[in-house]
């Protein structure tokens, strides 16, 4: 119970002086789940704490992540009228980007010739966590894999995003919006937050209906090829 306790808290304290940090050095490396996640690990290995123990207290968190997607029903329904007005675009992008995102893990993976196990648990990254981690489980997965995967997805798209963004000369809300919900889920949506109003609510949109499609299309995908 202590040890339960103790992991929460720490996550939490650790997590919030990285957010300060990020906010007073706003430089894409230090985007604070990113900086609490490598802080974590290099305690755990310093005092030789085994995951399990860490995770007493960090599967609270865990938890917590069930409910956080049920409550993206709340934004979607607030964005009703920009899903209508924009259902064209948005639809396109997700569809595009979700499709690539699958496809590329699942090829480059085959490719490394890498044990199926880890290719099932791969393929959903661009999902957010509880539905990657369901879509894991359910196809012959390793659930802990696929969160993972999925975490790297999403900081990566978060630290590079903009300069991708800026690279290709994409400036409107609806395509950032997309690019970040549909690549990089949670974490890319708190990313545009950061960009604006009109990208967060975009990217919310597009990491739903991802989702939705991502949890339709894995299973089929890997059942046909593998």
């Amino acid at each position: 119970m202590v040890w339960g306790v103790g992991t929460c808290v720490l996550t939490i304290v650790l997590f919030q002086m990285m957010k300060l940090m990020y906010q007073k050095y706003h430089y894409p490396l230090l985007v604070p789940i990113a900086t609490t996640t490598t802080v974590i690990i290099l305690l755990l290995l310093l005092f030789n704490i085994p995951y399990e123990t860490y995770m007493l207290g960090g599967s609270w968190i865990g938890e917590l992540l069930g409910p956080a997607v049920v409550a993206l029903a709340f934004p979607l329904y607030q964005n009703k009228n920009l899903l209508k007005k924009y259902f064209t675009p948005i639809m396109a992008g997700v569809f595009i980007g979700s499709t690539i995102g699958l496809l590329s893990g699942l090829y480059l993976a085959l490719m490394l010739q890498i044990d199926k196990e880890i290719i099932i648990s791969l393929i959903p990254k661009s999902v957010t966590t509880p539905i990657a981690m369901d879509i894991a489980s359910i196809s012959g997965g390793i659930p802990t894999m696929a969160a993972v995967f999925v975490t790297v997805a999403g900081v990566s798209g978060a630290m590079f995003g903009p300069s991708i963004l800026k690279l290709f000369r994409i400036t409107h809300y609806i395509g950032i919006g997309v690019g970040f919900g549909t690549a990089s889920h949670g974490i890319g949506t708190a990313r545009a937050l950061e960009i604006g109003q009109k990208e967060a609510a975009i990217s919310s949109i597009s990491m739903i209906i991802s989702a939705v499609f991502a949890a339709i299309v894995c299973p089929i995908l890997i059942k046909l090829l593998l």
